[in-house]
């Protein structure tokens, strides 16, 4: 190659052709790869606040549903106090009607028991002083 003909010429411009082809494909390559990626940020962004919003509004949604819950909750353990309650005073109520039903049953029976021990003891008051007066 040293003949001097400019093959080493020839293949230096040629290899900087080469690299020169290599440098605008690599541009453009790198220009639509950009864009590509750019392009993806962009959806991955999208996609992010999506599921960003998507979470906010399901948390939102069981909050208010666990709200609803409980208020639910709290409206039927007033009922069951209620019922409780109610329940309990008519059985009190039963159980003062019985207690007086028995003191009124005790107290009739009780009336004609005593006042047949005083008629007991009024006779047997007259009959004492007519045998005291037999005796004599």
């Amino acid at each position: 190659m040293s003949n001097g003909n400019g093959v080493a010429t020839t293949l230096t411009s040629a290899v900087e052709a080469v690299a020169d082809k290599a440098k605008e494909i690599g541009g453009k390559v790198g220009q639509r790869a950009g864009g590509a990626a750019r392009t993806a940020r962009k959806a991955a962004k999208k996609a992010a606040k999506k599921a960003r919003k998507a979470v906010k509004t399901a948390k939102q949604k069981l909050a208010a549903a666990s709200a609803e819950a409980k208020l639910e909750a709290a409206m039927l353990k007033r009922k069951r106090a209620g019922k409780g309650t109610a329940k309990k005073a008519a059985k009190k109520a039963t159980k003062k009607t019985a207690r007086k039903a028995a003191a009124k049953k005790t107290a009739r029976k009780a009336a004609p028991r005593k006042a047949a021990a005083k008629k007991a003891v009024r006779k047997a008051a007259r009959k004492a002083p007519r045998k005291a007066a037999k005796k004599k």
